[in-house]
Parts: structure tokens; sequence; C-alpha cells
């Protein structure tokens, strides 16, 4: 199933999307007015039976899914070939852990919005195309085997980051933490429509030039690992969004680099959800 959130008429609905149609609930909306309110309450199993209403979807505006309530956790370096590029082909690069940071919520966009350039503060402005996990069950000190159980689905963000300030302050949250910084959607798949989350494409586009072109078979921490991990001693509640790293192709990875400009386009794929496409402004 594929859930999202859109704007019509000056009023925000969630619903599910079939074929080039959004089928919705008024009644539903009532009772859960948002889609994070869906994914802490209802069992979405029997979500479809309730959704009496449609719209086409190429008449509305498409918004982020929904907002965490929490800092984004995001995985750095979590492809091999995307840690080498970082660092010179070193091979100590590669992380014997999984590499954790986040990014601030206030920092999400949707489908089709503008990637702020910040240019009074940064010059090096990078993508960085991902497959995001959604939480949908609270748990601490998960067990790996059970791990995807705790999934409610997953989505496609963009990790913008500015390397220069990353640089500057030696840690990632100020780099990464810019508005507008996690364009994140169009769509929630849920759990049951993947049939196995570490065997999908994932490619990022620049004015239609093919920069990155991974798979999450080629993850260093795969998923399951990485519920695991970040629930040891931390609670993960319905809502929380892991960021799993992203392949090599970023664009400080090329030389000279390839970093963002106005007007560049970026678009990126994940195989069973879908397209998330921005623009730098």
């Amino acid at each position: 199933m594929k859930l999202l959130t859109f704007k019509q008429h000056n009023h925000i609905y969630w619903g599910v999307k079939k074929d080039e149609k959004i089928y919705y609930s008024e009644q539903l909306i009532s009772y859960f007015p948002t889609l994070l309110s869906v994914i802490e309450n209802i069992n979405y199993m029997n979500l479809e039976q309730d959704l009496n209403r449609y719209v086409n979807l190429d008449e509305v505006q498409l918004l982020p899914p929904y907002i965490p309530n929490k800092n984004i956790m995001c995985i750095g370096k979590n492809y091999r070939e995307h840690a080498m590029e970082m660092t010179k082909n070193d091979p100590k690069s590669v992380p014997e852990h999984p590499v954790i940071f986040t990014k601030s919520p206030s920092t999400v966009v949707g489908h089709g919005d503008m990637i702020e350039s910040h240019s009074n503060v940064t010059e090096q402005i990078d993508y960085e195309g991902e497959l995001a996990v959604i939480i949908g069950k609270r748990g601490r000190n998960i067990k790996r085997q059970e791990a995807l159980d705790y999934i409610f689905g997953y989505t496609i963000l963009n990790d913008v980051t500015a390397r220069d300030l990353q640089k500057r302050h030696q840690q990632f949250y100020r780099g990464k933490s810019l508005d507008t910084f996690a364009p994140m959607g169009p769509f929630v798949v849920t759990r049951d429509d993947i049939s196995d989350v570490q065997s999908l494409s994932v490619k990022t586009y620049v004015n239609d030039e093919l920069r990155q072109d991974g798979n999450t078979t080629d993850m260093i921490f795969p998923v399951d690992q990485l519920v695991e991990a970040l629930s040891q001693g931390m609670t993960l509640e319905p809502g929380d969004i892991i960021a799993t790293g992203t392949p090599s192709g970023v664009g400080k990875g090329f030389n000279p680099p390839k970093f963002l400009r106005s007007g560049d386009r970026v678009r990126i794929e994940v195989e069973g959800i879908g397209e998330l496409e921005n623009k730098v402004d």
C-alpha cells in the first residue's frame, strides 16, 4: 500500500494511492488527522475498506508524508564504495559499527518543494539518495530476527548536506540540518509491499544525469541490523525515521566535485517506492 499526504482547496488530507488516484476518508481523517497519527494508531491491513472518496493524483499538491516528532536518525558510510569515495579509497574508512548521526525534523520538505541554496551559509551543497525506514511499533533492545516486525514501511529521503559546514564544525548535525535539507516522500510504502528490502535499486539523477546507481544489497549494515543497533538501550517509537545511508556517486566524490547549483534538479528513484524530485532554488 502506498500512503501519502496531499493538499487540495487549502485542506490537508492523507490517503492511499492506487494507479493515478488517491483514495481517502474524511471520517477517518477526523479521528486521525495526519499520516503520523495513522502510523501510531491504525492497523493498516484493514485500512483500505474504509476509504470511500477519491481524487486524481494530478489535481493535488503532494506534501511530505509527515513531519517526525524526533530527529531523523541517519547512517553514514553504509555502502562500502561510498565510504571509500569520501576518504580517497582508504580501506580503513569502512566502519566496523554503524556510524550514527541525526538531522532536525525541521529539514523535512516534500516532493516538488525547493531545496534552499543557503548561499550566505554554504558553497558545497551535496545530495544523498537514500532508502528511509519508518518505525511502526514501540520497542527497545529489539532482536535482529524480530526487527522487521517493528517497521511500518519505507520511503525515499534526500540527505542533503553542506559539505563545507560538515568539515568546518567537525560533526554532521549542522551541515545536515539547514532548512529544506530533507526532501522526503512522496509515498510511504507499507512493509508488506516490499518483499525484500535488501534487494532494491537506489538511483539519483541530477539534471537527468545518473550520479548514483546502487542497491540495498550492498549495505554494510542491513536494515534489520540497524534497527537492532539503534534500539539498544534506546526506545524506538512509531514514526521514527532511519535514513539507511547512500550509495557512491555523491557530488563530493567526483574529481573535481559536482556540488549542486541553483536551478539543478535532483531525482531519486528507489525500487518499489517511486520517485522523489526537487529543485535547488
